[in-house]
């Protein structure tokens, strides 16, 4: 690996970790090349204390990847690149269930008990991102 994918994964996995403050960028009536971004605080994710899980799981992936890629470079069977597609896909639907049900816990709950706006938000954030998960 080259150090500049080193360092870009560092920064990748520095931001992740950081406090939870997330840029929201506002398009002026003006145009794009106006654009301001605004910092708004959030609550931290729900699979904070599963980061080190998550990450795991997702670098088991990435090696699986890698792997395929081996495969294709080598000429090798279809099928054996293909059971090794399924694998990685399965990997990544198993990160995407645990994500779901950490935020179905933890940020939907939270908004739940909160009432209101927010709760009718996290609701329909979290049908869309279900939704999401489902045409894939």
């Amino acid at each position: 690996m080259t150090s500049y994918l080193r360092d870009m994964r560092a920064a990748r996995c520095a931001e992740v970790r950081s406090p939870s403050v997330r840029r929201r960028y506002v398009i002026p009536a003006g145009g794009i090349g106006q654009l301001e971004h605004v910092e708004v605080e959030q609550a931290p994710p729900g699979y904070r204390d599963d980061t080190d899980v998550v990450l795991k799981r997702l670098r088991r992936i990435e090696g699986q990847i890698l792997g395929l890629q081996r495969l294709v470079e080598e000429d090798r069977y279809c099928i054996d690149v293909l059971t090794q597609v399924a694998a990685t896909t399965k990997g990544l639907q198993a990160v995407a269930m645990q994500l779901l049900e950490k935020h179905l816990d933890h940020c939907v709950r939270e908004a739940m008990v909160a009432g209101g706006d927010t709760a009718e938000e996290k609701v329909a954030e979290a049908s869309r991102a279900i939704a999401r998960l489902l045409r894939t």
